[in-house]
């Protein structure tokens, strides 16, 4: 095994989901497209590396080292830093200073890194002092409520608290259900029709610009 991975759910109304692993050999993992942004933290003996990760409209290769440990704090859509306005972070990141220990500067102070244990009360900080909000118009929206503006006001709101459009999350969340749907056994042809895409060969469109496989590779996999 090239990584070790750990996950939990948090009871914090900002967050999706909390993972931490630790890299036991190099690998090079290809990670899907992602509507949501995170905070990342990395450590490698003495270095460390604090990072806010915008969401990803393609899939990314990556690197890892071995011996480096992480924790990832992934946030639900609507709630974003407006001092790191996600449209800015699309498909990149921005690296937060360090400061002395395992601590990194954020909006002229020190902030500790959090653990696995104590994400609640790290995000919780981060509320009171004003540097993560939600926005409820997006939020509205996700909920299929009635939103309070016009359509160019909604596609604003939310390239910049997601940094990317209503239509992209649909289509990446889409690609999501079929390749679970596809990593269950499913048949290629009854992912389409469940999905309502137009054929296959828009699926397979779709799943190779935001997963980086085919529909059959997907299916191989699910059958070894």
């Amino acid at each position: 095994m090239s990584a070790f991975f750990e996950s939990r759910r948090s009871d914090s109304p900002y967050v999706e989901i909390i993972w931490r692993g630790h890299v036991e050999q190099d690998y090079s993992p290809v990670c899907p497209a992602d509507v949501r942004w995170n905070l990342l933290f990395m450590k490698r003996s003495r270095w460390t590396r604090v990072s806010a990760e915008g969401a990803t409209s393609q899939f990314v290769p990556k690197n890892q080292r071995e011996g480096v440990e992480f924790l990832v704090i992934k946030f639900k859509l609507g709630v974003f830093m407006p001092k790191l306005p996600a449209d800015d972070l699309l498909n990149g990141d921005a690296v937060l200073p360090d400061a002395a220990g395992q601590s990194f500067w954020l909006n002229g102070s020190a902030w500790q890194m959090p653990t696995f244990e104590n994400v609640e009360a790290f995000v919780a900080r981060l509320t009171r002092e004003g540097l993560l909000v939600t926005d409820p118009v997006v939020t509205s929206v996700l909920k299929d409520q009635p939103a309070s503006a016009s359509s160019r006001t909604v596609q604003r709101r939310f390239l910049r608290s997601t940094g990317l459009t209503p239509k992209t999350i649909q289509q990446i969340e889409r690609a999501q259900q079929a390749t679970a749907l596809l990593s269950q056994g499913v048949p290629i042809l009854d992912a389409v029709y469940q999905l309502g895409y137009a054929d296959q060969a828009h699926m397979t469109r779709s799943l190779r610009r935001f997963t980086g496989h085919t529909p059959a590779q997907i299916a191989r996999v699910s059958q070894v």
